[in-house]
């Protein structure tokens, strides 16, 4: 398990003198995940996707970029700034374990991001984009990215505005570039797709109970620092479900009932599990939430993707 959890980029890996195995673990693949999803469900939401090979590669190019490129130059570009709090919270990753120099990290960055650049400037190609949506999304994607990990401004200081860079990152960015790819990004979708991504706020969150002790002793003001561990986790559950019952409204609202019954059946057992891990002791239960719950979100994601993707929100303003 320890060397599972050492390719996929966790916490608890076992270390290794690899390199390439080391250049996998500065990108963290298990964070890939939502990302690829997010693609997913917008292509979905666009109404227009269609299983036919040009389709199905021109996704599969989407997910690439956002996935192991861009959403590696992320993880590999907060690692390198966090380098001091991991030598406190994960001494084993890396880079404060002195595994991989600093100049193989930097290189690595300027791969993985002049690479998600070049792959989103050849999808705006096979779309017949005029204007090249998908990468001024990447490049806006990757400057958020920097300034979330880069001083001076470090968005991941304050945990409000970090977290909310996260799941925007995380659910938004993606969605808007697999639905801009194969049809038509609205606002009405944006604006969706924003409000959904403060359920993601409440997600980046469970990510910081792993990281108080770092955190507060290099005065990084993460939610569980500012306001203790037991009332992060509410104010974390219950930012998960109030915006993904918005959801359910804003669904009955275009019309689409059966899709919001079921995103209202997909919430329930993420209240439970919350009620059985997150709220009892985030901290030791942190990656058994995850596991439970998170297949529940990311499944809503696709009913209302769908649901979306059928109803006036597709129709340009």
């Amino acid at each position: 398990m320890s060397d599972a959890r050492q390719l996929l980029g966790m916490k608890g890996a076992s270390g290794t003198t690899n390199i390439w195995k080391l250049r996998l673990q500065l990108m963290k693949p298990v964070t890939w995940i939502p990302l690829i999803w997010g693609v997913i469900c917008g292509a979905a939401a666009s109404g227009n996707y269609e299983w036919r090979v040009d389709h199905v590669l021109a996704a599969f190019a989407c997910i690439l970029m956002s996935g192991p490129l861009l959403a590696g130059f992320t993880q590999t570009i907060n690692d390198y700034y966090d380098r001091e709090i991991d030598a406190i919270n994960e001494p084993y990753r890396p880079i404060p374990s002195g595994a991989i120099p600093l100049g193989q990290v930097k290189l690595q960055i300027w791969v993985l991001l002049l690479a998600g650049l070049g792959v989103s400037y050849g999808l705006d190609r096979w779309a017949g984009h005029t204007t090249p949506v998908v990468f001024l999304l990447a490049l806006g994607g990757s400057f958020v990215s920097y300034i979330y990990s880069a001083p001076p401004l470090k968005l991941k200081q304050n945990g409000w505005l970090g977290n909310y860079a996260l799941g925007a990152s995380y659910i938004a960015l993606p969605w808007w570039a697999g639905q801009a790819l194969f049809g038509q990004l609205t606002w009405g979708t944006a604006l969706l797709t924003l409000a959904y991504s403060l359920a993601g706020l409440g997600i980046a969150v469970v990510n910081d109970f792993k990281s108080v002790e770092g955190d507060r002793e290099l005065g990084l003001q993460s939610l569980p620092v500012v306001f203790g561990i037991e009332r992060a986790s509410w104010i974390s559950a219950g930012m998960i479900d109030v915006f993904q019952l918005a959801m359910v409204a804003v669904l009955i609202g275009i019309g689409q009932h059966f899709s919001a019954v079921l995103l209202v059946l997909l919430i329930v057992p993420q209240i439970t599990f919350q009620d059985i891990w997150l709220l009892r002791d985030p901290v030791a239960f942190d990656v058994k939430y995850q596991a439970s719950a998170q297949p529940f979100l990311v499944l809503g994601m696709l009913v209302t993707a769908l649901a979306v993707g059928h109803s006036p929100l597709t129709q340009v303003m």
